[in-house]
């Protein structure tokens, strides 16, 4: 019997320590990569001409992101970037708890078409040229609201927020009936406060769809002044490409143009880094309810 106990405090002790080298591992997989771009960031362009992975620079410097800061075109983006992902995300989580309130009611009238039509566009959509096409036709190319307006709504998210205002009780809508309350009311000074974990879940999510957009931009906008910061860092990345494919300028250009490109990461990383921890309760606490259907 001892040896038996023996046996298997053993195999745990073994078990615990190949877990914690394989977390080992994949945690250097992914700090380590992150470490080399962040410290590259602040070497200078002599470092980076060497080729060579940065674990530690031999000198530290801020010309990178003096020089990206210096660039109105991209503060213009960054600004850009912001308003978009700010207003992007109040429009989105608004217009979707207005349609997944009245749809959480089971005595709502075609309430079942209405889930119907939401599903189909969640398997189903258009296509780049229709979507192009639609979006010309109601005059968003070159226009500030074509990052707002196509990307009010997501039923997948509707569908989360649906299931958490089920579990809100009747007779907190019942008893604000009681008091002269109209629909509005209630959802604006009852429902809303009450599910601030689900509209922060959906709120981080299309945060961080906002930030990181690319796609749009690339494909409906031609007017440089409305280029988010992604669209501006795939115009540095762009313009180094060709300008070592052209063998254009010396070697020390060539890699301060790469220190631009990572101080611009670092700067369009950040903010999704800090905004993160603030709303993870509530995302976990979102998910969890959403993820719960009757």
């Amino acid at each position: 019997m001892e040896r038996k106990r023996m046996k298997q405090d053993w195999d745990s002790r073994i078990f615990d320590f190949v877990n914690i080298l394989i977390l080992i591992i994949f945690t250097l997989i992914i700090v380590v990569p992150l470490w080399n771009v962040v410290i590259s960031s602040f070497a200078t362009g002599q470092t980076l001409a060497k080729g060579d992975f940065v674990f530690l620079p031999d000198e530290l410097s801020l010309n990178n992101y003096k020089t990206v800061l210096r660039d109105d075109s991209i503060l213009r983006a960054f600004f850009i970037s912001v308003a978009k992902t700010l207003i992007g995300v109040l429009t989105h989580v608004f217009f979707c708890a207005m349609m997944a309130y009245p749809m959480s009611k089971p005595n709502l009238k075609g309430r079942k078409l209405y889930s119907a039509m939401g599903i189909t566009t969640m398997f189903f959509g258009g296509g780049m040229i229709p979507t192009y096409l639609l979006i010309r036709s109601l005059g968003l190319l070159n226009s500030f609201w074509v990052y707002i307006i196509p990307a009010m709504l997501s039923y997948y998210d509707v569908i989360i927020l649906m299931n958490f205002f089920r579990n809100i009780p009747d007779s907190l809508e019942e008893s604000a009936m009681i008091d002269g309350a109209g629909f509005w009311r209630i959802f604006l000074r009852i429902i809303l406060p009450l599910s601030k974990p689900s509209l922060a879940t959906i709120a981080l999510f299309n945060g961080v769809n906002q930030w990181n957009d690319f796609m749009t931009a690339r494909l409906y906008i031609t007017d440089r002044s409305l280029y988010p910061l992604q669209m501006r860092l795939y115009e540095i990345i762009v313009q180094s490409q060709t300008t070592n494919a052209q063998n254009i300028g010396t070697a020390v250009a060539q890699t301060t143009t790469k220190g631009v490109q990572l101080a611009t990461i670092v700067i369009t990383t950040v903010p999704i880094i800090l905004i993160y921890p603030l709303l993870q309760k509530y995302f976990i606490s979102g998910m969890m309810v959403g993820a719960v259907k009757e």
